[in-house]
């Protein structure tokens, strides 16, 4: 049904490294807020929950004089992009369909518009874009504080196997109902 799970993602260096570094807690957030609104919006869950789980996975920390300087990396963040193109090569490393791999990287390149020369509200964003940008809003804190929440490794696996079952049992729901239907 799927190439690639949540935990198969979770578990590979390259999340631990980036994802971790950027907001685990933030990151698993997003991806259950995003779960909620594909449902009701009728996108597969599954790139909603990959995309909203990498989406801020090309982070790094702006920092002045030892202190985070938050007007420093609103002026100079490009986030989007770098994070875009390592979840793009991450989930093709992994074994992702490379179509799903694309659609992923999109809605991760295009959360925010903090890069862009225009608004969001200027752009023909897609669904599942829409969502993702969405599921991170619904998770921000002032000053970016929303990266800096923390998560125990067992808690985070125990959230990412949980939504990885939502997941799976929504797309199973569908096959089942479409198979019905014909």
């Amino acid at each position: 049904m799927r190439n690639v799970t949540l935990e198969q993602i979770f578990e590979h260096p390259v999340t631990q490294k980036y994802v971790k570094r950027a907001g685990l807690a933030h990151a698993i957030a997003t991806s259950y807020h995003a779960f909620r609104l594909a449902e009701k919006n009728g996108v597969n869950p599954d790139l909603a929950v990959k995309a909203a789980f990498l989406h801020d996975m090309g982070h790094y920390t702006w920092y002045r004089d030892g202190e985070w300087d938050f007007d420093l990396y609103k002026e100079n963040d490009i986030h989007a992009i770098k994070g875009a193109e390592r979840a793009h090569k991450l989930l093709i490393r992994l074994g992702e369909d490379p179509r799903h791999a694309k659609e992923i990287a999109l809605a991760v390149l295009l959360h925010t518009d903090s890069f862009l020369p225009v608004e969001h509200e200027q752009l023909n964003l897609s669904t599942l874009q829409q969502i993702v940008a969405l599921a991170d809003e619904l998770d921000e804190e002032p000053s970016g504080q929303h990266h800096y929440r923390s998560i125990s490794e067992a808690k985070a696996r125990k959230k990412i196997v949980e939504l990885d079952n939502r997941v799976d049992e929504t797309l199973r729901e569908k096959i089942h109902h479409q198979t019905n239907e014909v």
